[in-house]
């Protein structure tokens, strides 16, 4: 993968790339922190959002809240072109501190309406991204990617109030439904044999299912999710053996093992300072 133009602070990452020729083997799924816009310029590729396929088009853009699992899967080695901008609530909330702009990442369903399409935002998409690689020293090039933020953000909200807030069809896959499922009990028990009990499967084709729809196993999948939510409770100020229990781990030893592997840092590197937990900022 070539990085032709990167971008990076604790509020925002602006990344342009380029795979001349793109190895779907290459491509793992994801599970941010921070809210995501992806901006399919070329190539042949399809989109994993929490089990929901997304078929890609130029000009095409997806958005991610933060822990929403999501992957590409490339489908043949043309060249794949995208710009992913990653930004945090504390980046959007100084102009938006009520969170409107915000609607479409979090009043939806988990891996519902994320593809917006050129039609839907125009064909001035592209070019903001590309904007965003002006600048000749980081205050400019903050300024441009956070001016560009908001007007891509004002796109999106206009073509998710056009599309209504309710308009999901039901989930008819049962990919869709295996990974569901899991999110509304992420943090309760759960394991592979469980879920072929509850599915009326095998465990490998649970496995086989569940790793196709999201490009991880059924457990690394729960344990992410696991991870990504104790966190961000031990930020907000739960102790960390609190957090743990509280999102599914039994076991402390083996979550402080999963944390520091996951995160680099044992938890409580990542509790803050009263002051930022009672203004709400994140790292």
């Amino acid at each position: 993968m070539d990085i032709l133009e990167e971008f990076n602070t604790e509020e925002l990452y602006m990344r342009y790339a380029v795979d001349q020729a793109p190895d779907d083997k290459n491509f793992t799924m994801h599970i941010h922190e921070r809210c995501e816009i992806y901006c399919f310029v070329s190539g042949d590729a399809e989109y994993l959002v929490e089990g929901a396929r997304y078929l890609l088009k130029p000009g095409s853009v997806l958005i991610m809240r933060p822990a929403e699992s999501h992957r590409v899967r490339i489908l043949s080695h043309e060249k794949y072109e995208r710009y992913a901008l990653n930004f945090s609530f504390a980046a959007t909330d100084i102009l938006d501190p009520r969170r409107i702009l915000m609607k479409p990442f979090l009043d939806r369903p988990l891996g519902r309406g994320n593809l917006y399409s050129a039609r839907e935002l125009g064909s001035g998409v592209v070019q903001l991204f590309e904007e965003m690689c002006g600048g000749t020293d980081e205050y400019e090039r903050k300024l441009i990617i956070s001016t560009r933020l908001f007007a891509l953000l004002e796109l999106i909200n206009k073509a998710y109030l056009k599309r209504g807030a309710d308009g999901y069809a039901p989930l008819t896959e049962l990919s869709e439904q295996l990974v569901a499922y899991v999110n509304d009990h992420i943090f309760d028990e759960l394991s592979v044999p469980l879920l072929a009990n509850h599915f009326f499967l095998s465990s490998s084709q649970i496995s086989r299912i569940f790793r196709k729809a999201t490009g991880a196993s059924p457990w690394e999948y729960i344990t992410i999710k696991r991870l990504t939510a104790a966190r961000e409770r031990i930020r907000l100020g739960e102790p960390a053996n609190s957090a743990a229990e509280s999102t599914g781990f039994g076991d402390y030893s083996s979550f402080y093992r999963a944390y520091v592997k996951r995160f680099g840092c044992p938890p409580k590197d990542d509790v803050l300072p009263p002051r930022e937990k009672q203004s709400g900022k994140r790292r």
